[in-house]
This record gives structure tokens, C-alpha cells and sequence, in this order.
């Protein structure tokens, strides 16, 4: 059982947790099951994360005002604990290794989301590269003779 300053919640199958754009106030830690993270790009769903059990997910709605970034869906049957901001607090006074664990989950996706730029801008380059390369032949067969 969660302690009385934390909100259990559990979520079947399918069931959205928030969607993109919903206002945020919480974040979540998994307690049992499994959620994906996906955002709408070019009007198509793209997959972000999977978190489980110990995972936590959602902490941007408590250091930036901003909407829901993404959408979140149970993956199976799933108990979360949410996390307001001021909990967030007293969870951090009562167990400080909970900030190192986020500031390490924190990083390890900023990793992750630097090599998955490194990749867009080199698949960019690539695509650059490959029109440059079929527009100067386009050009070469169009100025050319007959």
C-alpha cells in the first residue's frame, strides 16, 4: 500500500492514463504492469517509451506548465502511484535516493534522445545528399544535346 501522501490508481488494459494536450499537475511511478508513450507526428502515432514496473514517467508536468507532451496507455492491467508536485517533494525529503534514480533516468533518456537525433540529422543529411545527386543529373540530361 502506498503511503497516504501518494494516490494509487490501476488502469485495465487499453485505458488512457492522458492523452497529448491534456493539462498535466502529476507524475507517475509504475507500480505493476506496463504503459506506452506515444505522440501524434505528421498525423501518425509514434512510438516514445515503454515503462514498467518501477519506471516513472510524466515528471515534465511537474517542472513545466506546458500540456502533455505525448499520450500514455496501459499495455496490460496496470497499478500506478501519482505524484503531485508538492508530494513530489515530501517523497524526496523522506527517500533522496528517489532524486538520483530520476536524475539517472533523467540522462539516460537525454542519451537516448541524442542518439536518435544524431540519426534523424544524419538520415536529413543523407536525403540532402541524395537530391543534390539526382537534381544534378536532372540538370546535366536537361542542358545537354539531343
Amino acid at each position: 500500500m502506498a503511503p497516504r501522501y501518494l494516490d494509487e490508481r490501476t488502469y485495465d488494459t487499453g485505458d488512457i492514463i492522458f492523452a497529448e494536450g491534456d493539462p498535466g499537475s502529476e507524475m507517475f511511478i509504475v507500480s505493476e504492469g506496463k504503459v506506452v508513450i506515444t505522440k501524434q507526428v505528421a498525423g501518425r502515432e509514434v512510438f516514445l517509451a515503454a515503462q514498467g514496473r518501477g519506471d516513472f514517467f510524466g515528471e515534465m508536468a511537474l517542472l513545466d506548465p506546458s500540456p502533455r507532451h505525448g499520450t500514455c496507455v496501459a499495455l496490460v492491467p496496470t497499478r500506478l502511484v501519482a505524484i503531485k508536485s508538492g508530494e513530489l517533494l515530501m517523497k524526496l525529503r523522506r527517500d533522496p535516493t528517489f532524486a538520483l534514480e530520476m536524475l539517472q533516468q533523467m540522462s539516460r533518456r537525454i542519451s537516448y534522445l541524442e542518439e536518435q537525433i544524431a540519426k534523424l540529422m544524419e538520415h536529413e543529411l543523407e536525403s540532402r545528399q541524395e537530391l543534390a545527386r539526382i537534381l544534378g543529373k536532372s540538370e546535366y540530361h536537361r542542358d545537354s544535346p539531343g
